[in-house]
């Protein structure tokens, strides 16, 4: 069996909850807000305001889409240029209300087609990885399902990121390395595992700060894997709360800069096991 696969699979799960029902069932008086200002409204991008445990936050998703009409609707959670730009204008206005941000991730990655390309996708993500970099509120985002590539990344750069235990993040997805590295996309199963992209394997290396426990896959039974994002979410707001504007901005900055100080470590590990061996 191969583990990461499985999780790939139960990842993309048409079953899998969306966006939509994370936030019907945890939030409160949720308002959604339209368009980005400057070209229209991308609905693979959905934001707006609501109240978590009285709490006013705003909030900043991906949606994949429930039914074959709905997923056309929301471009199957791959944005354009106009989602990023949506996304930044709520951060931006989030800050300037001083309210907590709070992000989910679910896509395949940021829409590749020539229109998205023209309007300059490439430059919505970076603007909006570098913005959110500095913003003075908290952040939190959490991988519902799949954290694919820079599409993913422009909405995830965040004080804590969560994962639930049956999603992936990764720079690729699996059948694009396979097609790159053994030039045969029906080798992605094997690419997955090599890929260390679960939730397990992104916390281990200091990426992911939480896995959230799903006990039963979301996919089947929502209900526990609910109930411990709650917590979750409810945990970090109550400590992120407690920092200074300037204090949230260094946290943030820190939690970045670190990612890959771990590999010198794994190294060491991997070399005093062979010894042992």
């Amino acid at each position: 069996m191969n583990k990461a696969w499985d999780k790939v699979l139960l990842a993309r799960d048409a079953k899998r909850p969306t966006a939509k029902t994370v936030i019907k069932e945890l939030f409160d008086d949720f308002i959604e807000f339209h368009g980005d200002r400057l070209i229209g409204d991308d609905s693979s991008i959905i934001g707006g305001l609501a109240f978590f445990n009285n709490i006013p936050v705003t909030i900043i998703s991906q949606e994949k889409g429930v039914n074959t009409e709905d997923k056309i609707r929301h471009n199957f959670g791959m944005p354009h240029p106009e989602g990023y730009h949506k996304a930044l204008r709520l951060m931006k206005q989030a800050e300037k209300f001083n309210r907590p941000i709070i992000t989910f991730i679910d896509t395949p990655g940021a829409y590749p087609g020539i229109e998205a390309e023209e309007r300059g996708q490439a430059n919505a993500i970076a603007v909006a990885i570098k913005e959110t970099m500095v913003l003075k509120v908290p952040i939190i985002s959490v991988v519902i399902g799949e954290g694919g590539s820079g599409g993913a990344l422009a909405i995830g750069i965040a004080n804590s990121l969560a994962m639930f235990e049956n999603s992936i993040y990764s720079v690729i997805s699996p059948e694009g390395y396979a097609s790159i590295l053994y030039k045969d996309a029906k080798m992605a199963p094997k690419a997955a595992e090599e890929m260390k992209l679960t939730a397990k394997d992104l916390y281990e290396f200091k990426i992911a700060d939480k896995v959230i426990k799903e006990n039963i896959p979301l996919n089947v039974n929502p209900e526990s894997g609910f109930k411990n994002l709650k917590t979750f979410l409810t945990n970090e707001l109550n400590k992120l709360l407690k920092l200074s504007k300037e204090e949230l901005v260094k946290n943030r900055y820190n939690k970045y800069r670190a990612i890959g100080i771990y590999q010198n470590e794994i190294r060491e590990k991997m070399e005093s096991e062979q010894i042992q061996d």
